[in-house]
């Protein structure tokens, strides 16, 4: 019963639990940040490229 006690009572790996949830909270909003500003960065790319393309520009 003394061995039960000292176990139940041992809180050393709830810090480790809470350290993985913030972690996996902070990946998970990484990738739905990226997820949304991807696109639209992709096709702001495409759009200066085919600007830049189309100006006359003379090389030397």
């Amino acid at each position: 019963m003394k061995l039960f006690n000292k176990f139940f009572n041992d809180e050393s790996g709830a810090v480790t639990v809470d350290w993985v949830v913030l972690t996996a909270a902070i990946v998970g909003l990484g990738i739905a940040v990226m997820s949304a500003v991807g696109t639209s960065t992709a096709d702001l790319g495409d759009r200066i490229s085919s600007e830049i393309d189309a100006m006359d520009v003379i090389t030397y």
